[in-house]
């Protein structure tokens, strides 16, 4: 027995030393409610050593390894965030590939701001109380979390898309001003849209946390109109822009922000690509149900790209979170 650590030792560096991918680790979380606050559902990938299996969950098939236990040392954590009626399976195929890559990966569903549950995602605080549901989230991973010795601390990521782009440029700093954004209202009569207007609507609900180390954005909702906004963040940051956009962000609106940035990012357009085209690819019962979130436009093979997108955000966070 006295072998087993340093034999588990030896398999995580020689795996990642060789850059062989290990298997993700699934698991099923719930943060419970506190403050009056709904309990936050979360799925956690993670390092695993066994095979990877076949595992269905809804319309989902994913290759992971349920409840695997995680190979002893300490990885650094990343939390995904998804856009408006997204769940924390969105983006499964990025989480997937950071687990093989050595990291815990923790996906949310927005209380309230998910395809299961959409009672506030019409109004403002659907979008201003994001930033906290990711710090609880965190509280929880590092002090409650039955693998929270697994973490590093000092090593935290966020991975945002759209709404949860927005997301991540608060927690790291971010002021947004929804009363000057100038974001698109297509129902000027809209609780979100009278909301918007109120110059003191958000003024009590920013939330950031030094925690974040390093973010990735794709296609991110821009609440953010001039530079000063976006003063407070410091951190390395990855941002992604899709070529058509979609769903109310537009190439133009990522630009700017890429301009108004004050850390250089680095910077990505994806020819071709839709807003949408950052989602994982579709199972085929998904296809049909939502074909505006799961196609793109002719020629473009999602498939493919993704392939070459998860490998530059592993790369990222990789140097980022060293």
């Amino acid at each position: 027995m006295r072998f087993l650590v340093p034999f588990c030792l030896l398999l995580v560096s020689t795996l990642f030393g060789t850059g062989a991918a290990m298997a993700a680790g699934l698991r099923l979380i719930e943060v419970p409610s506190a403050d009056g606050k709904a309990p936050i559902r979360a799925a956690v990938w993670s390092p695993c050593a066994a095979a990877p299996v076949e595992i269905r969950i809804g319309p989902f098939v994913l290759p992971a390894v349920r409840d695997c236990p995680i190979i002893e040392g300490q990885y650094p954590l990343v939390v995904i965030s998804h856009g408006f009626a997204g769940t924390y399976f969105s983006h499964r195929d990025t989480a997937a590939a950071l687990a093989d890559a050595g990291f815990i990966v923790a996906a949310l569903n927005h209380p309230g701001d998910n395809a299961i549950d959409m009672k506030r995602a019409g109004e403002l605080s659907a979008l201003t109380d994001r930033p906290a549901d990711i710090v609880r989230l965190l509280d929880h991973m590092l002090a409650n979390w039955k693998e929270a010795g697994s973490i590093d601390a000092g090593r935290i990521g966020v991975f945002g898309f759209s709404r949860g782009g927005y997301t991540a440029l608060v927690l790291a700093g971010a002021v947004p001003d929804f009363a000057n954004a100038g974001l698109p209202c297509p129902d000027e009569q809209a609780a979100l849209c009278a909301q918007m207007r109120d110059k003191s609507a958000a003024a009590k609900d920013r939330v950031h946390d030094a925690r974040v180390k390093a973010m990735v954005v794709a296609d991110p909702l821009n609440a953010f109109p001039g530079a000063s906004d976006l003063l407070g963040i410091k951190v390395p940051v990855q941002l992604w822009s899709s070529e058509r956009g979609g769903d109310g962000v537009m190439p133009q609106d990522i630009v700017r922000l890429r301009d108004d940035l004050p850390v250089k990012p680095d910077y990505r357009t994806v020819t071709g690509a839709g807003h949408f085209s950052f989602i994982a690819p579709c199972p085929a019962e998904m296809e049909k149900a939502v074909p505006q979130i799961c196609s793109d436009a002719s020629g473009f093979d999602r498939m493919a790209f993704h392939r070459s997108f998860n490998a530059d955000v592993v790369s990222f966070f990789k140097a980022s979170l060293r």
